[in-house]
């Protein structure tokens, strides 16, 4: 099932559970705008190419819309619909006041040269210049993008509109970008993990981790478990997969990485099937990486008692009810991963006010939002006596639905 019917589905579901209105449920599934942009650049061999560039947004009922840019050749309206909408409950589920978007642009970055990124970029932020504000549409990296991607939209945006900081997020820090946001995705699930564990009276202490992507999110994540002395005991990318029973050393394991580009060859493990991995023996799974990885070919064998899910719906619909039945218990993406957003807000915050916090505050802030955000998804769960995914979905669209109906969404 694809992302946007899976997610379409979760939200009829907490639609059904909150007993909304069929109008307010219709208007709230439809998107404010879709813009679509052709970006003709020169390349630097002197010919020309055009790429076709999307931003959804979905919803700004709570607040200024808000979701990343990613430049990938499989970037489709359907997609990105999907994720816009997922941002809107993402930012509700975390009680930040923003509503959702995303957008892309459907290339390969590899196959372009830094020179043709930034004449990319710098085409379409004029493209969407007017559309995207401040205090309307503020966007941040995604897939294929990065702080320097943020930084040329910044630049042309204020060609239009003046110094505008608070534009994009995920910028340098020589710019105005936040302290804590490379790792704040990473953090913020490693966070929501422990609230979970907590619930259980268990902690990541000794416990066994299994982690399928080794990105920024992966690798963070990693990091900050293996401090705090879990074990991880199995690691894959796109390069292969590692494990070792007794624990990797992380900190070694990001430095053979960096040298080679790639987890193979890594002494402190061996070598394993990155297909075995999702389905290794361990206590808590932690997906990283792409969409659909758990579904109903590979769930009924997982043996991971906790799902955290720090991608962005990597469980199909389908393998939800298996894992389910199996009492497997899934800490949902909308909000496992939502560390990243949420500090995101705190560097708008910072740009708005022109105060810049240290990194201390900002990860103290972000463990008081995720902390909190768990316990309002277990009062949820109570209320309409549901599992973790749809308690979050209930909390994020009720937030939603309510700021609807009191703003007068019929006037």
């Amino acid at each position: 099932m694809n992302a946007l019917a899976a997610t379409n589905r979760n939200f009829r579901h907490a639609a059904r559970l909150l007993g909304l209105d069929s109008k307010i449920e219709k208007s709230l599934l439809i998107p404010f705008r879709e813009i679509k942009v052709e970006c003709t650049i020169p390349k630097d061999d002197g010919s020309l190419v055009s790429f076709v560039g999307f931003r959804v947004q979905h919803d700004n009922a709570r607040g200024p819309m808000k979701g990343g840019i990613r430049y990938h050749p499989e970037v489709d309206p359907d997609e990105v619909n999907a994720l816009a909408q997922l941002m809107t409950w993402k930012t509700g589920v975390v009680d930040i006041p923003y509503g959702g978007a995303k957008g892309g642009i459907g290339c390969n970055p590899k196959d372009l040269s830094m020179s043709e990124l930034e004449r990319l970029t710098r085409v379409f932020t004029q493209k969407i210049h007017d559309l995207i504000g401040i205090h309307t549409d503020v966007p941040a990296p995604d897939m294929g993008t990065n702080a320097q991607t943020m930084a040329w939209i910044l630049d042309e945006y204020s060609k239009f509109h003046g110094h505008s900081p608070a534009i994009v997020t995920g910028k340098p820090i020589d710019l105005g970008g936040s302290l804590g946001r490379d790792a704040a995705t990473g953090r913020g699930v490693v966070y929501a993990t422990e609230a979970l564990l907590a619930e259980y009276g268990k902690s990541i202490k000794g416990l066994r981790f299994v982690i399928q992507g080794f990105g920024n999110v992966g690798s963070w994540a990693a990091r900050l478990i293996h401090e705090r002395g879990g074990k991880i005991i199995a690691v894959s990318d796109i390069t292969g997969a590692i494990h070792n029973p007794n624990g990797i050393d992380i900190a070694e394991l990001l430095k053979h990485k960096e040298s080679s580009g790639s987890l193979k060859d890594f002494n402190g493990g061996d070598a394993m099937d990155p297909n075995e991995l999702l389905v290794h023996e361990c206590d808590v799974l932690i997906p990283c990486a792409l969409g659909g990885v758990l579904n109903r070919e590979n769930a009924a064998d997982v043996k991971a008692k906790f799902i955290i899910e720090a991608a962005n719906h990597p469980t199909d619909p389908e393998a939800d009810e298996i894992l389910s039945k199996k009492g497997v218990i899934i800490l949902p993406d909308i909000y496992a991963n939502a560390g990243g957003v949420t500090v995101s807000y705190f560097e708008w915050v910072q740009n708005i006010q022109g105060f810049m916090w240290d990194e201390e505050k900002v990860n103290a802030e972000l463990r008081r939002y995720m902390t909190g955000a768990f316990h309002k998804v277990k009062d949820m769960c109570k209320s309409h006596d549901c599992n973790l995914r749809m308690g979050a979905f209930t909390l994020g669209v009720n937030r939603v639905a309510r700021a609807t109906l009191l703003r007068g969404w019929e006037a």
